[in-house]
């Protein structure tokens, strides 16, 4: 079971470090490119979600596999723990884009 609470953690800080990182170094982009970088960066962070996810799950097309195999196969509980990956993942992006949000003040 520590396996499953390690990859779970695992997930949601891969999340949140795609879409922190990706944000940021992507505003100091706009910056020497002459845009707003507040915009910018609000743009990108709600841009970089889904990428979070797929980095975060080590590919998309594995998890739906697994959740075909686990399903005809029977194994419930294995579906309930991709399910949990996923979760976890999706609260780390949406996390690091509410931070993002905080860090510029505001909707832009």
């Amino acid at each position: 079971m520590g396996d499953f609470w390690s990859t779970t953690i695992l997930n949601y800080f891969i999340a949140l470090g795609v879409v922190l990182g990706g944000t940021l170094l992507g505003g100091i982009g706009a910056f020497f490119g002459n845009e707003p970088p507040m915009y910018a960066m609000l743009k990108l962070s709600e841009q970089l979600k889904i990428w979070a996810l797929v980095a975060a799950l080590g590919g998309t097309f594995d998890t739906i596999k697994s959740f075909e195999v686990h399903i005809l196969g029977g194994h419930l509980h294995q579906v309930f723990q991709q399910l949990v990956f996923i979760l976890s993942a999706f609260f780390g992006a949406h996390v690091g884009t509410v931070l993002i949000r905080w860090l510029i003040q505001g909707d832009w």
